[in-house]
């Protein structure tokens, strides 16, 4: 019986000390969850202040975690996506032609990254970085070990969906719908991972609330309501598939070490595709606006305006970030890389000036961010800017705190010292920029 009982403590003290190093190890290398959605603006999500549309799975988030008030993405899809990749402004890469990935550039990707320092890497819903057919293993080269994505400009997205999934294309998505398949692929990747004892990096880079496809040579198929889904629910579709990754990630657990970035890759759009008239390229089409405040504001995606740049963002991790905090601190999207990098062990590229800076800090609450301003550009013109002022490369220069729809442009012969503070810190970001730097 003494014999029994002194194997019995010997087995506890060393189950203890195992679970005290996995434990401490987890929080060195925290599983990664990064949903991405597509055309969602801050005027679109409760927990940042909008009313026209009901939130309820994205404000529980919030409420989990941070928001982040002041991060920066591109006005529109594709540079965002490239600056995400690559830690490096479009400028900054030759401005890679629409659809495209520079090369060069495949293999410090933050999924390229991540991989390296150990992580199971997958990616699911939207790409539109190649076009698939012509490069089936893209997304590999890129970082990814599997993939479930959408055949852009090749198919449908949403009902009936075309998917590419690790190279091959599905057979058996007749009648489903194609937010449920993508968020179905990255559950299982992550229940694998964790069965086999893995950190992830899963990319959930979401179609949701994006139009479908406009330049088949047949409309793509409507939805059970006899047309397509209009904006309000799509986000509606939205907020229900983050609830279903974060039901998922409570019920697993795996809500203990998980980091949880929620962000969008600009902002709302403009007008959105309710029906297909029935020949190519003729759709009906509703205008999307949005009430925030005593404002009604219409969709900015494609503005260099902070209603097109400025993103609803998230991060959750439990015992790490308090829950409820909001955040200011300055954002980009080239800032994602190297924060991967610190989070995972990975090592960042050496033979490469990044734009990004790492906000793994803030994500540990040991510092506040080191940017001093944001970025965005869009048709060889940019801006930078704070907190509140914003300096484009024209020369203009606003107050986006008092000024949020950019109506008048500072005197800047007649600046506070507040304001001369910060437009001397951003003329010499644009001279920087301007050199190449």
């Amino acid at each position: 019986m003494k014999m029994w009982m002194n194997s019995f403590l010997l087995m506890a003290v060393i189950a203890g000390s195992v679970f005290q190093y996995s434990s401490a190890d987890a929080e060195e290398q925290p599983n990664i969850l990064f949903i991405l959605a597509d055309d969602v603006g801050r005027e679109v999500l409760e927990c940042f202040g909008g009313s026209s549309y009901e939130t309820p799975h994205l404000n529980e988030l919030a409420a989990s975690g941070a928001r982040l008030e002041h991060c920066y993405a591109m006005p529109v899809c594709h540079p965002t996506r490239i600056t995400l990749m690559t830690g490096r402004y479009p400028r900054h890469l030759g401005n890679p032609k629409w659809g495209s990935f520079p090369h060069i550039a495949e293999d410090h990707t933050f999924a390229n990254i991540a991989k390296r320092a150990g992580y199971a890497t997958a990616v699911a819903g939207k790409w539109q970085l190649c076009m698939m057919k012509n490069d089936l293993d893209h997304p590999r080269r890129m970082g990814f070990d599997q993939w479930s994505l959408f055949g852009w400009h090749e198919g449908p997205r949403y009902h009936d969906p075309m998917i590419y999934e690790n190279g091959v294309v599905r057979t058996d998505t007749a009648d489903t719908y194609g937010p449920d398949l993508y968020v179905d692929f990255l559950l299982d990747f992550m229940t694998r991972s964790h069965q086999q004892n893995t950190p992830f990096l899963a990319f959930y880079s979401m179609t949701l609330c994006h139009d479908v496809t406009n330049d088949l040579k047949e409309p793509v198929p409507h939805g059970p309501r006899g047309r397509y889904d209009n904006f309000a629910e799509m986000v509606k579709q939205m907020d229900l598939q983050v609830g279903r990754l974060m039901k998922f990630l409570k019920s697993s657990r795996l809500d203990e070490n998980t980091l949880i970035l929620f962000t969008t890759d600009n902002g709302t759009a403009f007008k959105s595709k309710l029906a297909a008239k029935g020949k190519r390229n003729e759709f009906l089409y509703e205008n999307v606006v949005s009430k925030m405040g005593e404002h009604m504001i219409p969709g900015g995606k494609g503005k260099l305006s902070d209603w097109g740049t400025r993103v609803p963002t998230i991060a959750v991790w439990k015992g790490v970030i308090s829950p409820g905090s909001v955040w200011n601190d300055l954002v980009d999207f080239s800032d994602f890389l190297p924060t991967v990098a610190d989070l995972t062990g990975g090592e960042p590229p050496i033979d490469v000036q990044l734009d990004g800076h790492s906000f793994a800090s803030l994500l540990r609450g040991e510092d506040s961010s080191s940017r001093k301003w944001a970025y965005a550009e869009s048709r060889r013109k940019f801006f930078v800017k704070t907190r509140n002022y914003k300096l484009y490369s024209s020369g203009e220069f606003f107050n986006t705190d008092a000024d949020p729809f950019e109506k008048a442009a500072i005197d800047t012969t007649t600046l506070t010292a507040e304001e001369t503070a910060d437009w001397h810190l951003l003329r010499k970001a644009v001279a920087e920029l301007r050199q190449g730097k």
